[in-house]
């Protein structure tokens, strides 16, 4: 029921284009940026009259939606190899790429549960008992990507397989912790930030994954003022002071 909500909410967006107006800014971005880019839209399009229209899904998703052709102005991504995808069909505006966001990856837990060091010493099997470990997709979202290879470098992998219940975005993932329905998950700090339902577990040691970082970038499909406006708001204080409010980690332009 809700893999088929998510998928449901993303379909809406096909109907979008057909009655947006001239300044409408589409705006494809990764699941984990709800909380914080609800809040921007917001205060940009009462600043701006300029309506952002946002569509949350795993980055894998939306990049294959982007190449396809799907209308979108700017693309928002957890993961630099989807927007190396999107960049290699030349559908970025030139010289507008550029790393914006990085994050942590946590394991949570349902309700209160005691905070413990994740090394390769954590009995995670006994944990779950006969519960699962909500993940999202290991082989397409980047938050699963990661939390896969963390637990390959942990050596953690092989004993947990077996239960993971995987989601097609991270939020998915988050929500089945939070619902009770797996009794832990691996999704970014930032997301947990954002759920009062669950409780950091641990932190992932950065070295056992690659480098959370989110890459934004101005699409060929923008042409309207409103779109740029969005897109350098992104980069602007008020914006930096929404995503660190968040947890995400601003990373400073060259």
């Amino acid at each position: 029921m809700l893999r088929h909500g998510l998928a449901l909410s993303c379909s809406l967006l096909l109907a979008w284009p057909g009655s947006a107006v001239a300044d409408d800014v589409i705006v494809f971005a990764a699941a984990s940026l709800r909380t914080a880019l609800d809040e921007i839209a917001a205060e940009f399009q009462t600043e701006t009259g300029h309506r952002v229209l946002l569509s949350y899904a795993g980055s894998s998703a939306h990049a294959r939606q982007i190449i396809a052709g799907a209308p979108a102005d700017i693309y928002l991504s957890a993961s630099p190899v989807w927007m190396d995808a999107v960049e290699a069909e030349g559908l970025i505006v030139d010289n507008t790429r550029h790393d914006l966001l990085g994050n942590t990856l946590v394991l949570i837990g349902f309700g209160d549960v005691e905070p413990m060091a994740i090394t390769p010493a954590i009995d995670l099997p006994a944990m779950l008992g006969e519960g699962r470990l909500a993940m999202a997709l290991v082989d397409a979202v980047p938050a699963g990507q990661f939390g896969n290879a963390a637990l390959q470098s942990l050596g953690l992998w092989d004993a947990v397989a077996p239960q993971i219940a995987q989601a097609d975005n991270v939020r998915a993932a988050l929500a089945l912790v939070a619902l009770g329905e797996a009794p832990f998950g691996i999704v970014y700090a930032t997301d947990a930030a954002a759920e009062p339902a669950v409780s950091v577990v641990g932190l992932f040691p950065e070295t056992s994954h690659p480098a959370i970082t989110y890459p934004v970038a101005l699409l060929t499909e923008a042409r309207d003022p409103g779109d740029r406006a969005f897109y350098e708001a992104l980069q602007g204080q008020a914006a930096r002071t929404v995503f660190e409010a968040q947890g995400f980690r601003v990373l400073d332009q060259p």
